[in-house]
């Protein structure tokens, strides 16, 4: 019970303390010290009124509960008179400037502090994410939520502690006004309990138009990595008009959640003043009135009641202001918990020692409830070239990803030297590997950083670069550069042809020292020539590197040391392309077909 009433009502307040800590009280404790000092600075104005009213004492017992402000002063040999009430006043207004300027300080050093916290952690949480999770997550969704939902919740910080400052300055004034006057307290109360009921409504739509925003703008941001990715079909079929449309209207969407937002915001804001006049009208038509209130007593009950109705205004505005970002915050704490749930797992175990074997014994492996690994058992032996083949679906790729340690296994056991890999720091493994796909990765960067991957230009890597650019047979192609190891290769290396961005991913490899060389479809979307430029290069490096090799043109694979043909998630047959011509019906007619 206790903790659905929390959830109900202090999600948010938890969702921060768990950021913030101890941080959270620091800067409730500064919000009430403001208050404490602002509210003894105006009661200082009713012993101020007295002395310019009639020229006489000031009466302790005008100050109601208060009165203890007079008798402490009178123990300390403080004697009020205009002098002294002017100097407190400015002690009191001052200590107020200076705690606000601190707390102001140490609540914007306290926010930047959470956002970098939120921002490192989801770049962890993203680099720790299983690779299972991630190809079937929605990339525009990541992509919002670690760019633009991030400011949108720095947006939701802020409002969320100034409305809750401004709700401790409510307090704070009320305390004041109570101990002065318990009539002004009430009054306060019905005040506020009345103007709540009428936001009330307006908190509820603001809340439900931020969740839609925040679902809308990540349906853009996918929409957008699809038109960039895929920009050179569109524009060759006639097809960005089209797809624009779907943009535009996305844009449309987004827009009119922001209007209704922004409308909601300004009825709020504008609805203030007028609701503020009101009760300060009626408040002094009632005390005066009816309850023939003393003439000073009412003006500083009207100055307690002025400040926390005003802030009690603010607190709404300010808590709409975070209703809207509520969308954004609750999508962060979801994304959160979903890659702190679905982050990988592994040993402990470092791999110090070289790569002799992999082995699959009995491994399953499905997407969702789809088979698309079943009961396989195969090996993998130090500086062998494997190369799979098989009909599309038959789990060349998902086979070669589960011995690179990207896809865990649902049942039976992978052994890495013999070690059962659940013991072993999967990483480690990785860093071994060098994997190459059909769709080279080329950053935006200089040939040097792309090989080297960011390695400092020392002489040592120098001489590294330049092998493995030679290994990767494009030394010639290197020389002729303007800038040569410094030429910036343009987004997605624009700049190269496609025989050109594969050879700076293998130099890459090969930079990293590896041990195991994957190639997925690496070559499958070039000309024969460029293909077969790579694929003897390729075959340069058989015997010094352990090379798996997922294809369908044959004639990338004729001098691999063993061809398996893949079938149903099965190991349907394997040998030598020799072999395999006379023993597998489906080999043969792939090298029929393809004319080897």
């Amino acid at each position: 019970m206790f903790k659905n009433f929390i959830k109900k009502y202090f999600e948010s307040f938890v969702y921060f303390y768990s950021y913030l800590r101890y941080r959270v009280f620091l800067i409730i404790f500064f919000s009430i010290l403001v208050g404490l000092l602002d509210g003894f600075g105006l009661t200082m104005f009713l012993p101020l009124l007295q002395m310019v009213s009639d020229n006489s004492q000031v009466d302790p017992e005008s100050l109601g509960k208060l009165r203890f402000l007079v008798d402490f002063f009178g123990q300390v040999g403080i004697p009020l008179n205009l002098i002294s009430i002017l100097v407190l006043m400015l002690i009191f207004f001052f200590g107020k400037a200076v705690v606000q300027y601190i707390g102001g300080v140490y609540n914007v050093n306290v926010r930047e502090w959470f956002i970098k916290k939120i921002r490192l952690e989801n770049i962890k949480g993203l680099n720790n994410l299983a690779y299972k999770y991630f190809v079937m997550a929605d990339v525009g969704r990541i992509q919002n939520t670690l760019t633009g939902e991030v400011d949108k919740v720095a947006g939701s910080y802020f409002n969320y502690f100034k409305a809750f400052e401004y709700g401790i300055l409510v307090a704070v004034y009320m305390g004041f006004a109570f101990t002065l006057n318990a009539q002004f307290a009430i009054l306060v109360t019905i005040g506020g309990v009345l103007t709540n009921f009428l936001y009330k409504k307006l908190y509820e739509n603001t809340r439900g138009l931020s969740r839609d925003l925040t679902g809308e703008n990540n349906v853009f941001q996918s929409l957008i990595i699809q038109n960039v990715s895929n920009y050179k079909y569109l524009k060759a079929t006639g097809s960005l008009g089209k797809y624009a449309k779907k943009l535009e209207d996305s844009v449309f969407r987004i827009q009119d959640s922001n209007k209704k937002i922004g409308k909601l915001d300004v009825l709020l804001t504008s609805g203030r003043e007028p609701i503020l006049i009101t009760v300060v009208v009626l408040v002094i038509i009632i005390q005066t009135t009816f309850l023939s209130a003393d003439l000073g007593s009412i003006l500083i009950s009207l100055i307690f009641f002025y400040r926390a109705l005003n802030y009690l205004m603010q607190m709404q505005v300010r808590w709409n202001k975070f209703l809207s970002f509520s969308g954004s915050l609750e999508n962060m704490a979801k994304f959160g918990k979903e890659l702190r749930k679905n982050r990988e797992t592994h040993g402990s175990e470092l791999l110090m020692e070289p790569i002799d074997n992999l082995t699959l014994k009995n491994v399953s492996f499905k997407y969702n409830n789809t088979t698309v690994i079943e009961n396989l058992s195969f090996s993998v032996q130090k500086n062998e070239t494997i190369a799979f083949v098989g009909e599309s679906g038959s789990g060349k790729t998902t086979l070669v990803n589960i011995l690179a340690g990207l896809l865990p296994i649902d049942s039976g056991s992978f052994f890495i030297n013999g070690n059962n890999s659940n013991n072993i720091e999967i990483s480690e493994l990785q860093k071994k590997i060098g994997y190459i796909t059909q769709d080279p990765v080329i950053f935006n960067d200089t040939l040097f950083n792309n090989i080297t991957f960011w390695a400092e230009q020392n002489q040592e890597n120098l001489d590294k670069f330049w092998k493995a650019v030679k290994q990767a047979a494009i030394y010639d192609f290197v020389v002729r550069l303007a800038q040569q190891e410094n030429e910036v290769l343009g987004n997605n290396g624009v700049n190269l042809s496609g025989g050109q961005r594969q050879r700076v991913s293998i130099a890459r490899e090969l930079f990293k020292n590896v041990e195991i060389l994957i190639l997925d479809e690496a070559t499958s979307a070039l000309d024969s020539e460029t293909e077969k430029a790579i694929q003897q290069n390729i075959d340069l490096l058989k015997g010094e590197y352990t090379i798996l090799i997922v294809a369908h043109r044959i004639s990338t694979i004729k001098n691999a040391d063993k061809i398996v043909v893949m079938k149903n998630g099965s190991i349907s047959n394997n040998g030598n392309f020799s072999e395999l011509t006379k023993n597998s019906v489906y080999f043969k007619k792939l090298v029929e077909l393809q004319e080897i």
